[in-house]
């Protein structure tokens, strides 16, 4: 079963890098496109890590934010090659954080920042922009919360 969650996060590093591939050449920068009353299409650049923390360094936050990626992504690889079959719901979840955290590592190494373009609100508050990758690293960090205290699974 490795190999299939693998093949998964593969598939969603390729959705993530297709969506922010045509994000990036049909939007404009700052323009939002409203697409329902409380989510709009809207570029943004985020040079930093969650919520833009980090975001107003130099440089270094590109390389730092890379290596925390790498280092992440090879203990979520581990992680997944240790847990049984039967726990897909945990395995899901890591497949998630894993194919996110990739997804954003290519944009920072291709391109020295993420590329967000999903932008969620209502009324005055916003969510900060983000993107396919940030859904898999949210929702799979969830999964494997609920997974671990349901099934009591320790990493």
């Amino acid at each position: 079963m490795f190999y299939w969650w693998l093949g998964v996060a593969a598939v969603w590093v390729l959705l993530d890098q297709v969506t922010k591939l045509w994000a990036d050449s049909a939007l404009t920068f700052g323009q939002s496109i409203e697409l329902l009353p409380v989510l709009n299409l809207t570029l943004g650049y985020n040079t930093g890590a969650a919520f833009s923390i980090l975001g107003g360094g130099d440089g270094w936050q590109r390389w730092f934010l890379a290596a925390i990626a790498v280092a992440v992504s090879s203990y979520l690889v581990y992680w997944l090659r240790q847990i049984a079959d039967t726990e897909r719901w945990l395995a899901l979840g890591l497949t998630l954080v894993l194919a996110g955290a990739i997804g954003n590592l290519i944009d920072r190494l291709r391109l020295g920042y993420v590329v967000d373009f999903i932008h969620m609100y209502y009324q005055d508050y916003h969510w900060p922009i983000f993107n396919v990758a940030d859904i898999g690293i949210t929702v799979g960090a969830g999964i494997v919360v609920v997974a671990m205290l349901v099934k009591g699974n320790n990493p």
